[in-house]
């Protein structure tokens, strides 16, 4: 095996970028930060920081690398498990940092220096998975594990190296591992390029601009206040409307104006798809043709099979025919809210068949009619600090600690809040950075994320920095920010993952946390189920001018309007769903545009014409961008455990069981890494999850 070359790696950056080594030492991502609790140094990074950290601790990791595999004495669980898991941990921190940031707050200079980083990174991976003389020394302490008088954990991690040596092509010959190198270098800047792209697609490249006030009709008075204030911004005169979502999905909803409606959903609906400098199609064809070629490399028939190998799930078949229980009774319901919608619009006189821009129009009339709920009703009750401080509330019963607002602390953008969390007792348990709103630069969505993860080192605990990013509906004028019914769930859906996070235990990275893709969404997904209920909505639910608690009328309403547009929203996910196993379970490349694929699988599968995938393949940035390929199901697998482990607190009596929420943060969240996610999940429930669960809660059974 080649030696790897420091000097010339160096040599790269410095060429490249111009890197001073002067500079180096006032570098505050390479100094201690001397900051509370040691979160980054947010208001001391300066852009130009960023490459010469990476250098330093790019090369910091390959000689501890080297150190390993120049070892003489021969390969122990201390000297090469342990050294390889307490490796790079520098590299990781200004990863973590610059990465996080380049989702979040983005900027045309974060962007290059992100394409210049990737390749190198990508290579550095590889030098170390693919170097022989590294996978046979941790090949030996794998093989001789059981004389050497390890502990069940020790035992897991040394398993779990093991296997992402193989998984990443330590078993390959030279000639493969160089073509397994290309491949992955490419792979890596497509993703990037994909995700650029979207980025530009949403935030920049499509503006809905009113400027006659009667193109608003039907568009509650925030909203235009929202608009008025955006395009105000922008430098422009009238309303601007955007393609996120607190922008977009309110339009859709209450617009009377139809063919605005549908140059709204078109501009989002066709990002990467319009033949222009950010077109993510060849793209995505590009990715798709390079898996297949990866997981044949690896000795997979699919890629599907190479990524489910490691899944809960397990085959391609075990995750079809999950989706074909949930499929068929959506689909039947989602037609019979098609013909309700329908009639709507023939009663009103007109004579169309209904479209996907219209849907959210007609669903809100239907939610009026039916269950007497109207979405501006439900959000003055809905302030984001009151919901919150509501998810914080639930925590505090269930878990017992506490969140107390730090103002002292630095933060990236505008906005962002921080809390410092605390169990009962008053001991540490992390720092909560909460990032709400839409700005230029930011990833469309939510996610969780960690600039610091938790980790047990010599009897003492590094506590995590965990962060929560959305984009929500921003305060207008004297309004705060008031949430939708879906931002709410969202809310609580990301605090779910950062519990996981802050509650983290473990002697190891490798395997601190980590679940299968399919688990991962289990404790996020649990926590919705609180959020909705009427005990909980009575505690966060105050109207946000007269501090009332929502009235029971109005929650009752909540709770039968539960089956509300389930057909739909089922269907839409489950689509994309099987368009991203469709494409991953693919033995040879395309041989047709990912249009012409998209619309053939969603034919085959039999997607009504109503509904649209939740995302095309052009936006799919959970499968081309994240790691979510040929895992998109994981959300709704992950549904029927959560919706099995809520059960056990309902059945209870107790939404607020503290034996059994001592037991889910043991098993399902602090120790989740410890053993397979079914194992971990038995140790909670006693018993395997029932899929009627899910079933009945959706109204498919």
């Amino acid at each position: 095996m080649r030696k790897i070359t420091i000097i010339s790696l160096s040599i790269c950056f410095v060429i490249l970028l111009g890197c001073k080594k002067n500079e180096m030492a006032e570098n505050p991502l390479l100094n201690k930060f001397e900051t509370p609790f040691g979160v980054p140094p947010f208001d001391k990074i300066d852009t130009s920081d960023y490459i010469p950290a990476y250098e330093i601790a790019i090369k910091m990791k390959y000689d501890e690398i080297e150190k390993i595999i120049n070892n003489k004495e021969e390969a122990t669980f201390e000297n090469t498990i342990l050294a390889l898991d307490r490796s790079g941990r520098l590299l990781v921190d200004i990863d973590n940092i610059f990465s996080n940031l380049n989702s979040a707050n983005s900027n045309e200079q974060m962007q290059v220096i992100a394409r210049k980083l990737d390749p190198v990174l990508s290579k550095l991976r590889d030098d170390i998975y693919l170097n022989e003389n590294l996978f046979n020394r941790v090949k030996h302490v794998y093989e001789n594990s059981s004389s050497m008088d390890l502990d069940p954990q020790q035992i897991r991690v040394i398993w779990k190296y093991f296997r992402d040596f193989e998984r990443r092509g330590a078993n390959l010959s030279p000639a493969d591992k160089e073509e397994l190198r290309k491949i992955n270098a490419e792979l890596s800047m497509l993703s990037l390029n994909f995700r650029d792209n979207l980025l530009a697609e949403t935030s920049e490249n499509f503006k809905l601009i009113i400027d006659d006030s009667a193109d608003l009709e039907g568009l509650p008075e925030d909203m235009i206040a929202l608009a008025s204030q955006k395009a105000s911004e922008a430098g422009l005169k009238g309303w601007l409307f955007t393609l996120d979502k607190p922008s977009l999905i309110p339009f859709l909803q209450y617009s009377k104006k139809r063919e605005l409606r549908e140059k709204l959903y078109r501009g989002y609906f066709m990002r990467g798809d319009n033949n222009n400098e950010n077109d993510n199609k060849e793209i995505a064809a590009r990715i798709i043709e390079l898996r297949i070629r990866k997981a044949h490399l690896l000795g997979f028939e699919t890629y599907a099979h190479y990524i489910l190998d490691d899944n809960m799930a397990k085959t391609p078949q075990n995750v079809y025919d999950f989706l074909m229980q949930l499929w068929e009774g959506s689909i039947a319901m989602s037609k019979k809210e098609v013909a309700e919608m329908q009639k709507i619009i023939a009663r009103e006189g007109e004579n169309f068949e209904l479209e996907p821009w219209d849907w959210w129009y007609y669903a809100e009339i239907v939610r009026k009619e039916k269950f007497d709920l109207n979405e501006q009703d439900i959000k003055p009750y809905l302030s984001l600090e009151g919901v919150r401080n509501g998810m914080f509330e639930v925590a505090n019963k269930l878990y017992g600690v506490t969140f107390a607002k730090r103002n002292d602390l630095p933060v990236y953008a505008e906005n962002v809040e921080t809390f410092e969390v605390k169990e009962a007792d008053g001991k540490p348990v992390g720092i909560l950075y909460l990032d709400y709103f839409p700005r230029s630069g930011k990833t469309a969505g939510a996610w969780c994320t960690e600039f610091r993860s938790a980790i047990w080192k010599d009897g003492e605990r590094t506590n995590p920095v965990t962060s929560i990013v959305c984009n929500f509906t921003p305060p207008a004028g004297d309004v705060p920010s008031l949430l939708t019914w879906d931002e709410t769930l969202t809310l609580f859906h990301e605090f779910g993952h950062a519990l996981h996070s802050l509650f983290t235990e473990g002697e190891y990275y490798r395997t601190a946390g980590w679940v299968p893709r399919d688990y991962v969404e289990m404790p996020s997904q649990i926590m919705e189920n609180w959020a909705s209920e009427p005990e909980v909505l009575k505690v966060y639910a105050k109207h946000y001018k007269t501090g009332q608690t929502m009235p029971d009328e109005l929650i009752e309403k909540i709770s039968n309007s539960r089956l509300f547009n389930q057909g739909f929203e089922t269907v839409e996910y489950v689509a994309a769903s099987i368009l991203d196993m469709d494409y991953h379970t693919l033995k040879e490349d395309l041989t047709m545009s990912v249009d012409e694929f998209e619309k053939k699988s969603m034919d085959k599968a039999g997607l009504i014409d109503e509904i649209l995938p939740r995302y095309r393949t052009t936006y799919f940035a959970h499968i081309f961008s994240w790691d979510y390929a040929a895992g998109y199901y994981s959300y709704i697998w992950s549904a029927v455990l959560d919706a099995d482990a809520f059960n056990a607190f309902k059945e209870s009596g107790d939404l607020y069981n503290k034996e059994l929420a001592a037991k889910f943060r043991k098993h399902c969240l602090a120790e989740s890494g410890n053993d397979e996610g079914m194992v971990q999940y038995l140790k909670f429930r006693g018993k395997e999850p029932d899929v009627n669960a899910l079933l009945e809660r959706r109204g498919l059974k």
